[in-house]
């Protein structure tokens, strides 16, 4: 926007609001009522660069190394360095790196991690604490998340492995951080008047009715990972599509139906499909594989409880502890039954 057309806009918008008649609140009477601090602090919950809302605690690097292989290491690998699902976290910064504030790798080609990348260390803390674990976001304490994001920091030798990080020794991270200096506000998205960052123009003629912008599953994935709409976070506003013809509110007491809403409020659809591999084998290939075994029931709730590694390559299939012992039967039987569906 212009200086010019700022100076004609903005008198315009006040003198637009003043004249604009008054909205008494007695029309939206019964309707709502004012938040408590108890509700907002629950939503108040960000960390910024200053450190501003870090709550108190303290986490030892030994401490997050017992956290992430629980919690952390099925998706991201024991050292953070795996891709096998998502980006690497840690990888490619050096001692150098730490004492310019400048990470040199990233003027090459190659793997980005997310420790080449992020400039403040409240980025990781305040991700961490509102988004992970993946499948189940908010969990963790205060005490975990400085945990956690320790021993990832000492993985990128950033602290050392006898370090205990809390609410006072954050700052002197901070000031360690490998790409401390490379974040640039030359873009315009921190300044009105600054550098914009595409080249892109706006589209003045012809244009699509963006109402006519959608997107779809083709209908070989539709049901990959088997019913969507019933595999919501408890957060977010997204809701998932319908991709099978099972009735939602179908009993699952039975062996020879698939026990979907387990499957799905345990995020095991993420990793497994009904018939093929995504993450790890698909539900049909295990019950496939061990289909002679006459022990199935045993081992399918022993594997479900405790979690193991091998029989299927190098990702492990994380223990489910949070799955009650009649849950766990209920998978096992299916399984044993030829996983049905």
């Amino acid at each position: 926007m212009s200086r010019s057309f700022k100076r004609f806009a903005l008198p315009a918008l006040v003198a637009t609001v003043l004249t604009l008649p008054a909205i008494s609140a007695v029309a939206f009477e019964g309707v709502g009522r004012v938040a408590t601090p108890s509700e907002i602090a629950k939503w108040d919950i960000d960390v910024r660069p200053d450190f501003a809302g870090l709550p108190a605690g303290e986490g030892s690097v030994v401490d997050g190394e017992t956290l992430w292989i629980e919690k952390c290491s099925s998706c991201h690998g024991d050292f953070g360095d795996a891709n096998h699902v998502f980006a690497p976290l840690i990888g490619n910064t050096t001692l150098q790196d730490i004492e310019t504030g400048r990470v040199a790798a990233l003027t090459q080609p190659g793997v980005r991690t997310t420790m080449m990348k992020v400039p403040t260390v409240s980025t990781l803390w305040d991700f961490i604490n509102r988004a992970m674990p993946w499948d189940k976001p908010k969990s963790l304490s205060p005490n975990e998340v400085y945990a956690i994001v320790a021993y990832m920091l000492s993985l990128a030798e950033v602290v050392p492995y006898d370090f205990v990080l809390n609410q006072d020794n954050i700052s002197s991270v901070q000031e360690r951080m490998p790409n401390r200096n490379g974040m640039t506000t030359d873009h315009g998205m921190w300044e009105i008047d600054g550098k914009p960052d595409t080249k892109n123009k706006a589209c003045m003629k012809n244009c699509k009715d963006a109402a006519e912008i959608s997107s779809f599953l083709p209908d070989f994935a539709r049901s990959a990972h088997g019913e969507l709409v019933k595999q919501n976070r408890e957060y977010g506003a997204i809701r998932g599509a319908r991709t099978t013809d099972e009735p939602l509110n179908e009993d699952m007491d039975s062996a020879t139906s698939a026990p979907t809403d387990l499957l799905g409020a345990n995020a095991c659809l993420g990793c497994h499909g009904m018939e093929a591999k995504l993450v790890g084998p698909g539900f049909s290939e295990i019950a496939d594989k061990y289909k002679d075994r006459q022990d199935s029931v045993t081992y399918f709730s022993e594997r479900i409880r405790n979690g193991g590694s091998g029989n299927w390559g190098a990702i492990p299939m994380p223990p489910q502890p949070q799955l009650k012992d009649e849950e766990i039967k209920q998978l096992a039987d299916w399984l044993a039954a030829g996983a049905p569906h």
